[in-house]
């Protein structure tokens, strides 16, 4: 679990069940009682000192308590299932917790995530846009996308349909990293096609959720879902969107959290573009045509990680495995002589390359060649 003691966590969960407690006046009342036991344990009156909370609010704080065991009984219950399903728990309070998503102004307190997080992932992009994009839009988002995530750039995106799905495929297609922040429970796949792309994502990147286990993707969740993508991105890029789209919101958070915004210019009169042409005529994003606009914009956030080979996590390695790996480096080379220099025959070189490319470990080029992720 988190960093947390279970009696610290179900305190947590019981405290943000109540109806009129959210993040901001959780945070009042730590920083005024000190711990979690004190919050639970404090009369109304002393509870009314606190800014933000008022006597309704502080008797439903009290009379709470009668509720802890219940709490902690399904908490118990919810931590053997994340368990079985390979999901962890993070808190603010952990070390591991995203530095840039720490920053913003009302950072979730309590993240589920699938995957593994990186020091690294403090270098990321977000890229979002329209569930239906046009050509022109899906072509640039595979380009940025790609692009950015061969200069060792963690991708952020929300996991929907259209310019998102492809942002994250982009990236996955170059071994590059990209994380998804979903607005449902990761036991939910949403969108149902996307679960290929989930499990994907899962295995060489990350997926995040600040929601609960049995989260449907209900509509208030996506806006929420939304601040994540851009509060952990150095800066969001808006590729196609109309004016009311979910992107702008995004757009919007990104700017409220001082982070860069760029978006893609797009024709006059096609809906899908009706968004980020508004962005940069009002002046609230900057207009990028190529990756390099980015990269020279964030040149100074970015430098200690653009054109580097970042280490890949370790992963377990059977003998085979270990034998093919250590013939190959960055220059490609053909299925052919992996095979004569590993001395295995040509079909069983085949599988434990595939094995090692799912472990984003070997790079497959055109005509057989492979070379070192």
């Amino acid at each position: 679990m988190s960093k947390l003691s279970f009696e610290q966590f179900s305190i947590l969960r019981l405290l943000l069940d109540i109806e009129g407690i959210g993040p901001s006046k959780l945070k009042n009342l730590l920083n005024h009682f000190r711990s979690f036991n004190k919050i639970i344990s404090a009369s109304t009156m002393q509870l009314i000192e606190v800014d933000g909370i008022e006597r309704t609010l502080a008797q439903r704080i009290s009379s709470s308590t009668k509720h802890l065991e219940e709490t902690k009984n399904q908490l118990d219950k919810e931590l053997n299932r994340l368990s079985k399903l390979k999901i962890k728990v993070l808190t603010i309070w952990d070390s591991s917790y995203p530095d840039l998503l720490k920053k913003i102004f009302d950072p979730p307190l309590i993240l589920y995530y699938k995957g593994s997080l990186s020091d690294y992932d403090k270098y990321s992009i977000g890229i979002v846009g329209t569930r239906q994009p046009s050509n022109y839009g899906k072509t640039f988002a595979e380009k940025f996308s790609s692009e950015l995530a061969g200069q060792s750039i963690s991708i952020v995106s929300g996991m929907a349909r259209g310019i998102d799905s492809i942002a994250h495929k982009a990236a996955l297609k170059v071994s590059g990293r990209t994380i998804a922040v979903v607005g449902t429970g990761l036991d939910i796949v949403y969108p149902p096609e996307n679960k290929k792309l989930f499990d994907e994502i899962c295995e060489k990147g990350l997926v995040i959720s600040e929601y609960k286990l049995g989260t449907k993707p209900d509509a208030q969740n996506f806006p929420k879902r939304n601040r994540i993508i851009s509060g952990l991105s150095l800066g969001t890029l808006i590729i196609e969107t109309g004016i009311n789209g979910g992107a702008m919101q995004t757009a919007s958070f990104a700017l409220d959290q001082n982070r860069e915004v760029f978006a893609l210019p797009g024709n006059v009169g096609v809906r899908q573009s009706e968004g980020t042409n508004e962005l940069i005529q009002k002046g609230e994003a900057k207009l990028v045509m190529k990756s390099e606009d980015i990269l020279n914009e964030l040149e100074l956030k970015l430098k200690p990680i653009v054109g580097k080979n970042i280490p890949r996590p370790t992963a377990e390695l059977n003998i085979f495995e270990e034998k093919i790996l250590s013939t190959l480096s960055a220059n490609p080379l053909h299925i052919d002589a992996i095979a004569s220099q590993s001395a295995m025959s040509t079909s069983d070189c085949l599988v434990y390359l595939l094995s090692l490319e799912f472990k984003n470990l070997v790079k497959q080029l055109p005509g057989k060649m492979f070379c070192l992720a």
